[in-house]
């Protein structure tokens, strides 16, 4: 059984070898054939020299591509190397590799997705609102997934290589989308229990509310994607019912007063009635494209 353990880099020369370092010793003691990737997303400082330094297998982006454009190139990479299974991790040092083993075991017993959670231990040392977000998104997906998920962010995750090929279109994070395709695709999700280590500020984030408006538009994006009858169905509802209601006060009006009052009134509710229509027909519609 082939295992890529994958690791995106960017500007990680200090923390890079100490990871990759840990990553040997543990896989070293088991019974797994194992390389380890780096995908240099165009470091400029010395993250090329310590990965081939400690035995990593390196590639690069062209320029920098950010976190997204990256795993979608780690991915190519992975199934170019015919990976049975592929862990993802980060170059930071925030995840233990002692857990890396429990991931592997958790797909081969038939998972195809598993991620490694934050939130089931405690742990977790984030900011308020990264948790309150990752809160929100994990009802989100368990009610979308029919499964429990604590921990949809998380980069720490192993899988197989039909869900590596998977398309991911988002150009802000593949964490939420890799695991609604998987979702959609019918594969089995799972998760185990990890602690992490306190490192450096997130570069993702401006700060915590630049974290909170991405995360609750990453929301409505994946209510938009995977269930569009039931998005626009809901959204244009609220017009139509709203237009809906207004009508009938205006009919109020003509039948005890003689009066229908501002004729503005009067186009609103048509406008109303008809959004909501187009709307609930553009969910009808997008239901039928999705993939």
């Amino acid at each position: 059984m082939n295992v890529i353990i994958t690791i995106p880099a960017y500007n990680e020369e200090y923390t890079l070898g100490p990871v990759i370092q840990e990553i040997t010793e543990v896989m070293n003691s088991t019974k797994y054939e194992y390389q380890i990737l780096v995908l240099n997303d165009g470091s400029q400082d010395k993250t090329i020299e310590v990965a081939k330094k400690h035995g990593a297998i390196v590639v690069s982006n062209p320029r920098n591509l950010g976190l997204a454009g990256t795993f979608k190139h780690e991915m190519e990479e992975c199934v170019k190397l015919k990976a049975d299974i592929i862990v993802h991790t980060d170059a930071d040092g925030q995840y233990p590799a002692k857990y890396i083993p429990m991931l592997i075991e958790k797909i081969e017993q038939g998972y195809d997705l598993v991620l490694g959670s934050r939130f089931e231990k405690g742990a977790y040392s984030g900011s308020f609102m990264k948790k309150l977000g990752n809160i929100a998104f994990a009802k989100v997906f368990s009610g979308l997934l029919k499964s429990r998920i604590t921990d949809t962010t998380t980069g720490f995750r192993a899988f197989t290589q039909e869900v590596a090929k998977l398309p991911l279109i988002n150009s802000f994070t593949y964490t939420q989308e890799q695991l609604i395709r998987a979702g959609k695709a019918k594969m089995k999700v799972t998760e185990i229990p990890i602690t992490t280590k306190e490192t450096r500020p997130s570069r993702l984030f401006k700060n915590p509310f630049d974290y909170a408006i991405k995360a609750w538009i990453n929301i409505l994006r994946i209510y938009r994607d995977f269930e569009p009858l039931k998005f626009f169905g809901v959204l244009g509802s609220l017009f139509f019912i709203t237009g809906f209601l207004l009508g009938l006060w205006i009919l109020y009006l003509w039948f005890t007063t003689g009066s229908v009052g501002a004729l503005p009134r009067v186009i609103l509710s048509m406008l109303l009635i008809l959004t909501g229509i187009q709307v609930i027909l553009f969910g009808f519609l997008a239901d039928m494209m999705k993939k």
